[in-house]
C-alpha cells in the first residue's frame, strides 16, 4: 500500500532523460512524494526504478505491455493508485517532460485544501507555442463549446483528492479523455492560472494529427450531446429548406421567377431537405444506440507487464 500523503502520477514514453530530471526536481521540493511513473510501452528508452531512486523518492514504475497512449496511461496510473491507497492523500497528475512545472504543484495543493473543492486544474497563463498552435487551439475550444455545450480550458496537470479518485476510475470515459471525464464527473472543480514550463530536453512527440485526434476524443465523451446538437442543426436546415421551397413556389405562381430558376431552386432545396432529414434521423438513431449501449469494463491490470518498485533506502 502507498502511505505517502502526496502521490504524483506521470506517463512516460521514450523520455527517460526528461523524466529523471523531473523526479530530481520533485525530490528537491517534496521529499515525501511517491512517484507512480507509467512507462507507456517504451522500447528504445525504457524507464527503470533507478530513475526514481536517484531523486531520493519512493515510487513504482508501471511498465505496460504495449503503447496505449497518453490518456490511457494516466487512467492506468489512477486505477493503480485507487487500488493501493487506504488513507487520505492528494494525487497530482502531470506530464514528465517539464511543461508541467513541479514548482507549481504547491499552487494546486493550496486550492485543494478547500472543503468544497474536489479537483484543482491548471489553466495556462502563458504558452510557449507557435502562433499556428494558438490559433488552432482557440478554434478547437470554440468548436468544443458549440458541439458539447461545455467550456474546456485546462489540460492534464491537476490535483485530485483521494476521496474523488474512486468516482473517476469507475467512469469508462476516463479511458478516452481525462479532461472531459473530469467535466462529466460533476466533481467540484477549481481553476488555477499557471505558467507553462519549458521541456527539459528534446521536442514533443505529438504531431498535428495526434493533437486533432486528441481533440476528437474529448468530444467522444460527450457523444450524446454532440449527436443531439447536430440533429437539431440538421432539423433546422431541413425546416429552412422547406420554407425556401414554399417561397420558390410562391414566386413561380405570381410570375416573379425567371425561366429555369424555379426548377433549379426547388431541386437544390429538395436535395438539402432530403440530406439533412436523413442525417437528422441517423443522429437520433445513433443517440439512442449511445444511450442504451453498454461499454465493456476495462481492467487496467491487463495492460501491466511489470512493476518495479523504487526505494532509495534499500541501496544504503
Amino acid at each position: 500500500m502507498i502511505n505517502s500523503n502526496l502521490i504524483i502520477i506521470t506517463p512516460v514514453y521514450e523520455d527517460v532523460e526528461a523524466a529523471t530530471i523531473l523526479f530530481k526536481k520533485i525530490g528537491e521540493i517534496y521529499n515525501n512524494a511517491y512517484i507512480v511513473a507509467v512507462d507507456d510501452g517504451s522500447i528504445n528508452h525504457t524507464l527503470h526504478n533507478k530513475c526514481i531512486e536517484v531523486s531520493g523518492l519512493q515510487g513504482v514504475v508501471i511498465s505496460l505491455k504495449k503503447n496505449v497512449g497518453h490518456q490511457r496511461s494516466i487512467a492506468i496510473g489512477l486505477s493503480y493508485v485507487s487500488d493501493n491507497i487506504d488513507n487520505s492523500c492528494n494525487i497530482i497528475v502531470m506530464d514528465s517532460d517539464g511543461e508541467d512545472a513541479p514548482e507549481s504543484i504547491q499552487e494546486l495543493l493550496k486550492s485543494l485544501e478547500l472543503n468544497d473543492i474536489d479537483v484543482v486544474v491548471s489553466v495556462r497563463k502563458s504558452r510557449i507555442e507557435t502562433i499556428w498552435f494558438r490559433f488552432f487551439y482557440i478554434v478547437y475550444k470554440k468548436i468544443f463549446r458549440l458541439l458539447s455545450g461545455r467550456k474546456i480550458s485546462f489540460g492534464n496537470f491537476m490535483a485530485i483528492k483521494s476521496s474523488s479518485i474512486k468516482r473517476l476510475v469507475a467512469m469508462q470515459e476516463l479511458w478516452i479523455h481525462i479532461t472531459s471525464c473530469i467535466l462529466m464527473s460533476k466533481l467540484r472543480i477549481k481553476e488555477v492560472a499557471l505558467d507553462r514550463g519549458k521541456r527539459y530536453v528534446g521536442k514533443g512527440k505529438t504531431n498535428f494529427t495526434g493533437q486533432v485526434l486528441h481533440g476528437f476524443r474529448a468530444l467522444m465523451v460527450f457523444s450524446e450531446d454532440v449527436l443531439v446538437r447536430v440533429g437539431i442543426a440538421c432539423a433546422l436546415v431541413a425546416v429552412l429548406a422547406i420554407l425556401g421551397g414554399i417561397v420558390a413556389i410562391v414566386f413561380k405562381v405570381f410570375g416573379f421567377a425567371t425561366p429555369g430558376w424555379f426548377s433549379i431552386a426547388l431541386g437544390i432545396l429538395s436535395l438539402v431537405f432530403i440530406q439533412t432529414g436523413a442525417l437528422t434521423l441517423m443522429t437520433l438513431m445513433l443517440t439512442g444506440v449511445m444511450k442504451n449501449g453498454t461499454i465493456a469494463s476495462i481492467q487496467y491490470k491487463d495492460f501491466i507487464d511489470t512493476l518495479h518498485y523504487a526505494d532509495p533506502d534499500s541501496n544504503k
